[in-house]
């Protein structure tokens, strides 16, 4: 096992464990509504996010315990976002990390209302880290001019033909977005300098770019088996994709353009971001 597994396998074991005592500190909510929210929310994954914030914290101070509400905040929000994206009503998908999605085992209206109770929650667990900019960051980057705006802008952008800087502008807030806050998050909660910030921010931006050129990529290439869910969907929806725009070996380029654009953001930081550096790679190089 590498460096990078062992870190996001440890990662994801304190999240998952976070986000199991955080589900049972809300017995009186009605059964199926909690069967629902942990059905999904507990479906394992890969817990990018929850990673980033918690490595972005240990790059700073060398603990990440402080920004593990917020960690499980991101993840409950990002689970909620993949409920509902697919809904009949968006992406209409059947299968999402190898079983079947939320409303296909609970119908439509017990999936938006799970959705909806991941999201709300998620701001109670985000107050648990006693700081009102980490609330606001999350916030903004869910809401209307981050992912959820993003999404609208996808939505809007299904069969047209787009160029490279107005799909920039949706993947930035439907998919960016909230992995940029992750890893902002995390500095902020365990005390980054301005320059400490700025340099995780950056990090964040490309990451993000790199990690949504590399999925529009696994839509054509992957395996279903192994991503869980099924391929080509993007094709199916006419979404607007950087392979639908530039080619296949373009949008590979892009990627590992920005990849390198994040390792060059870590120049600031010494060997405390070399999980950091690994994931950057590892982002554009993946198949799952």
């Amino acid at each position: 096992m590498t460096t990078l597994e062992q870190f996001l396998e440890e990662k994801a074991r304190k999240t998952e464990r976070a986000l199991e005592a955080r589900m049972a500190a809300w017995p009186n909510a009605p059964e199926t509504l909690l069967k629902a929210m942990r059905y999904s929310l507990l479906a394992g994954g890969k817990r990018l996010r929850p990673a980033l914030a918690l490595g972005a914290a240990e790059i700073i101070a060398g603990e990440d315990a402080p920004a593990l509400p917020a960690a499980c905040a991101l993840e409950m929000i990002h689970t909620y976002s993949l409920i509902h994206d697919d809904l009949p009503a968006m992406d209409n998908d059947d299968f999402r990390r190898g079983r079947p999605t939320s409303h296909k085992v609970f119908g439509e209206a017990s999936a938006i209302l799970a959705g909806d109770g991941l999201l709300t929650m998620a701001f109670d667990v985000a107050a648990e880290c006693g700081d009102l900019r980490v609330v606001r960051e999350i916030a903004q980057a869910a809401g209307a001019e981050g992912m959820v705006g993003g999404q609208q802008l996808d939505l809007e952008a299904e069969g047209r033909a787009l160029t490279l800087d107005a799909l920039r502008q949706i993947h930035a807030r439907k998919t960016g977005a909230l992995i940029r806050v992750s890893v902002r998050v995390g500095a902020m909660i365990a005390g980054a300098r301005p320059e400490q910030l700025d340099a995780l921010t950056c990090y964040g931006e490309h990451l993000g770019i790199a990690f949504q050129i590399a999925d529009d990529i696994l839509d054509i290439t992957g395996d279903a088996g192994t991503l869980g869910k099924p391929i080509g969907s993007d094709a199916v929806n006419q979404k607007a994709t950087y392979p639908a725009l530039l080619g296949l070996e373009e949008a590979r380029a892009l990627a590992h353009e920005a990849a390198a654009a994040a390792l060059e953001a870590l120049a600031p930081f010494g060997r405390e971001a070399d999980t950091f550096r690994a994931l950057a790679r590892f982002v554009v190089e993946r198949q799952h």
